[in-house]
């Protein structure tokens, strides 16, 4: 018997893992995939996402051969912001590792916490007994069909988790898809990290391993069948509406790696407990890839996750109790920062008290220290968008400076 099984061992359940491991519990991680793997990814990880790497002792393996980023471009086209958000915990870079890399690093130290790890393993099935989750039933590749039991089962399957589907976890605070994107990896790649949203269309870029850059194009979800049919075509097309000095960069440097493309990014927040059953990472909460903030998030609510089951299996607290706490904790969080990444990802121009704002921000470095903040989660949204702050930072810009 278990005390927890973890379905997904990629940035959600390695983490929690490797901290309920740390603490004495006896953990099972189980992922179809084998490590080291690429999938499906932001890579971004978040000035407070580095800090829990941090945390855990394993901030250098799990960001080798990627370089810190400290400055970030938003380019409006009007206007252009260049900064860096706060520090948080003492930690002021950013990264942006390829999944090879960050996932394996994950698994190795929940390995050496104490967690089971079994790789290539698939879940056929939950197991149930009076409507609690009792445990999983599926195999290794080649392997014959087992059963194992726990007390309690977490899905950080991602988005399409089979653990929210067996237990029929309800949605909530469902919105639209927002946007398409497809991506790839350039070498001889010249700028740093920037966004460009556009009516139409958004672009994001970043380093990453081995000399790498990250390019990403997102368009209106209408467009994703008329993009994939000739990808090169439509992505070259869509830097030169963007930007032309982007357009630019890009020809000189060199695509390393094939398209990667979705238009699956639906926006939801799932219940993430119930009777023998937790949900972590995109299996609770899914959003529009644009800021990057999914890997971030997946960290913190690792924390909050193996934090209430502690509480919960070592009999602390009513363990139903302490998981209505990590719901509580993460959507006190996750929603303000839910509608700001879907007003950026929806690629309209933005309001005119936005632009405002935005222009309220050129020439004055303290001020796009805290607007970068919003996007990397050390400003609270919140407190920034109240009227009152509102009110400060624009009457700033109309202040004439002292001689």
């Amino acid at each position: 018997m278990y005390d927890a099984i973890i379905v997904g061992a990629r940035v959600a359940g390695a983490p929690v893992a490797l901290l309920l491991a740390r603490k004495g519990y006896r953990v099972l991680l189980v992922d179809r995939a084998t490590f080291p793997s690429d999938t499906l990814s932001t890579h971004y990880i978040h000035q407070p996402g580095v800090a829990a790497l941090q945390r855990w002792g394993v901030l250098e393996a799990a960001t080798a051969g990627s370089p810190a980023i400290t400055n970030f471009t938003m380019d409006f086209g009007p206007l252009v912001l260049n900064g860096w958000g706060p520090a948080c915990d003492g930690v002021l870079e950013g990264y942006a590792p390829r999944r090879s890399v960050l996932d394996t690093a994950l698994v190795e130290a929940a390995r050496a916490a104490g967690a089971e790890v079994r790789e290539g393993f698939s879940i056929q099935e939950l197991t149930f007994a009076d409507g609690r989750v009792t445990g999983i039933r599926g195999r290794e590749r080649g392997g014959t069909t087992v059963t194992e039991q726990g007390r309690i089962v977490i899905g950080a399957d991602g988005l399409h988790s089979a653990v929210a589907k067996a237990v029929h976890a309800p949605a909530y605070q469902e919105r639209p898809v927002q946007a398409c994107y497809y991506y790839s990896y350039f070498s001889d790649f010249g700028l740093g990290t920037a966004i460009y949203p556009r009516e139409g269309n958004v672009a994001v870029h970043f380093p990453t391993n081995d000399g790498l850059s990250v390019l990403a194009v997102g368009w209106k979800p209408a467009e994703f069948a008329r993009v994939r049919q000739d990808i090169d075509r439509s992505f070259y097309a869509a830097l030169e509406r963007i930007s032309p000095a982007l357009s630019e960069a890009v020809q000189g440097a060199s695509r390393a790696e094939r398209w990667t493309g979705t238009a699956d990014v639906p926006n939801f927040f799932r219940k993430p407990f119930g009777p023998g059953w937790a949900l972590v990472g995109d299996a609770g909460y899914h959003k529009d890839p644009v800021t990057g903030y999914g890997i971030t998030d997946a960290f913190r609510d690792a924390e909050t996750l193996a934090a209430a089951l502690d509480a919960g299996l070592s009999g602390r607290e009513d363990l139903e109790q302490a998981l209505a706490g990590y719901e509580q904790t993460r959507n006190a969080f996750a929603m303000p920062m839910y509608e700001f990444i879907l007003q950026l990802a929806a690629q309209e121009a933005p309001p005119p008290e936005m632009q405002m704002l935005l222009g309220s921000l050129v020439g004055r470095p303290e001020e796009i220290t805290r607007f970068c903040g919003l996007l990397d989660g050390t400003v609270s949204i919140p407190e920034y968008f109240a009227p009152d702050n509102l009110q400060r930072v624009i009457a700033g810009a109309l202040t004439p400076a002292a001689d």
